[in-house]
């Protein structure tokens, strides 16, 4: 494992306690940093800071990224453990389910973009100022790769994740001379837990589609964005970073 250096530094990752988000904490706490999860399963946090605390310190926070006010005071109860925050990683979402467009739900398409697109936004807006008093922040977006493509019968999803790579581009802009850095990165298919939410002709496209002929692995994600949090990473911002083993065209 190639190391970067965190030392010191206060990374929260939203959707921490499971999956690519876990992987990813568990690769910035590997490389000196203080962890904070950010979730919405008080069973799986408990989980997960007792399995990363071998690696150093580790917070855990109950928190709905779609609520302004639950992700106000996750950011106080961060702050107060820790006094700063260096590192966000707005990993949390969901992929809904596997529908033409016109057969979703008002409340189905909702659900996606609340938590897929606001929760970024939300997550920002309450972290960045926190970055801005010190004038030094990392900020890594984990979008998708059919944010870019559109997936067939994902379009809430694709949607969301297309939002996701807008958003990175206006804010890593609004920020570049502040010291604060701001970048995507699209994975294609990461194996995790969130496969069993599609269907097996939906996995089977998204397959297809990868060059490599195989999906991601998470500490392939969590190896990316280590370096996207880091100081190393300080001439490249509001940028898009592909995970998609040959399957993105641009």
């Amino acid at each position: 494992m190639n190391q970067v250096d965190l030392k010191g530094r206060v990374a929260i990752v939203t959707g921490g306690a499971r999956g690519i988000g876990y992987a990813i904490l568990q690769r910035l706490m590997a490389s000196g940093a203080k962890g904070v999860i950010w979730d919405r399963d008080a069973t799986a946090i408990a989980s997960a800071t007792a399995s990363l605390s071998s690696l150093g310190e580790v917070h855990g926070v109950e928190v709905d990224i779609t609520s302004a006010d639950s992700v106000g005071e996750a950011v106080k109860s961060t702050l107060g453990r820790f006094g700063t925050i260096d590192i966000l990683v707005n990993n949390a979402g969901i992929a809904g389910a596997n529908k033409k467009a016109w057969e979703y739900t008002p409340e189905e398409w909702r659900l996606v973009i609340d938590i897929d697109l606001t929760g970024v936004f939300l997550c920002c807006r309450a972290v960045v100022p926190v970055m801005l008093e010190k004038q030094y922040g990392r900020i890594v977006n984990i979008a998708s790769v059919a944010g870019k493509e559109g997936n067939p019968n994902a379009s809430h999803y694709s949607a969301a994740k297309a939002g996701v790579i807008g958003f990175t581009k206006s804010l890593g802009k609004e920020l570049a001379t502040s010291g604060v850095i701001v970048n995507a990165v699209t994975p294609a298919v990461i194996e995790t837990d969130i496969l069993k939410q599609l269907t097996q002709a939906h996995i089977d496209y998204m397959l297809s589609k990868i060059p490599m002929g195989r999906f991601g692995k998470t500490n392939e994600a969590a190896a990316m964005v280590a370096w996207l949090s880091s100081e190393d990473c300080s001439f490249t911002t509001a940028s898009v970073f592909d995970l998609s083993g040959g399957r993105a065209t641009y």
